[in-house]
């Protein structure tokens, strides 16, 4: 049993001297638990992925991808999309600027799928909630959808579907400066710490409401219509996260609470994909500098590759290699 196991029971059973039959007790204990290891592991990776992205500036990005072709570029864009900080609120300036500095359409939107779906709060909560095993998986599974999605998009010339102020917006070149190791680590102190205190009120809410599940959801019902043989599951998953809007601070706690009452990992996954890369609010802001088309075409390219995502991972957990 791990130290923060002992300090939730403590808390719990020995301060409060709650019942460990008690359900609420329970939910209580699950909540600290959660909410300590959620916040522990966030504050170290966002730590170090901030010291990374000292060396991955957006000019930088701009200048690896400008005039690179098709493939490389996708691949190189998924690839600087990992650690480089992305949300819906930059959305529109980061397209523009990438369309006016040459970036292929494809490598844009390569860069823009791995951002939000693979990141350091993704990435930390998903090793404390599924091992790095299947962390590693979705890592891989996320990269892998961003490159062929990005030159899926790139092969069929839609750059006609871009509004027409993103090709006539000028992109300011702002100057670089150069960090030493002292700013470097004074840099990513005020990043982790302003990562933690912004997604914290995400977290609470999320493992209060994913405690609440583990305490009170009934598992036959989730895991009959949600167990790793239901294919149909998995689709359903990604359609209800379409409406929802939350980033994966809020979405994973209630994820591990879904998983332990029966959900398939695959599903999970594919429900967790689906509210942080697909919501629709995400589709609203990107419509200012997408034609209707693009949109559609883009939403579509996800929710195929998040559904066989989905589908891969349920298959793996039922062949029993994810165990």
């Amino acid at each position: 049993m791990d130290i923060l196991q002992l300090f939730a029971d403590f808390i719990v059973f020995q301060l409060f001297s709650m019942s460990p039959e008690d359900t609420f007790a329970e939910v209580l204990n699950y909540f600290i638990y959660d909410t300590l290891k959620v916040i522990l592991l966030l504050a170290v990776m966002s730590f170090l992925v901030s010291i990374l992205r000292t060396f991955i500036t957006p000019e930088k990005v701009k200048a690896v991808l400008g005039g690179k072709r098709e493939g490389m570029a996708n691949i190189l864009a998924a690839l600087l999309g990992i650690p480089t900080p992305f949300c819906s609120c930059s959305a529109v300036p980061l397209f523009i600027g990438f369309v006016e500095s040459g970036v292929p359409l494809g490598a844009t939107f390569s860069f823009l799928i791995a951002s939000p779906m693979i990141n350091e709060i993704a990435v930390a909560l998903l090793l404390g909630l599924v091992g790095w095993k299947a962390t590693a998986l979705y890592i891989l599974a996320g990269f892998l959808v961003a490159v062929f999605a990005g030159i899926i998009i790139g092969k069929l010339n839609l750059e006609n579907e871009l509004e027409d102020f993103v090709k006539k917006t000028k992109a300011r070149k702002p100057k670089q400066k150069k960090m030493n190791w002292k700013q470097r680590i004074n840099f990513a102190k005020y990043q982790s710490v302003g990562i933690v205190r912004n997604v914290f009120p995400y977290i609470v809410f999320g493992v209060a409401f994913g405690a609440v599940i583990h305490g009170y959801a009934p598992t036959d019902f989730l895991a009959k219509i949600a167990g790793e043989d239901n294919p149909i599951a998995v689709p359903i998953a990604v359609l209800a996260g379409i409406p929802l809007y939350s980033n994966a601070a809020g979405t994973i706690p209630i994820i591990d609470a879904l998983m332990e009452k029966g959900m398939a990992l695959g599903t999970a996954l594919a429900l967790m994909m689906s509210i942080t890369a697909l919501s629709l609010p995400e589709m609203i802001i990107l419509r200012k500098v997408l034609k209707p088309k693009l949109i559609l075409l883009f939403a579509g390219i996800l929710a195929i590759s998040f559904i066989l995502v989905g589908l891969l991972f349920n298959f793996l957990q039922l062949s029993g290699y994810l165990n």
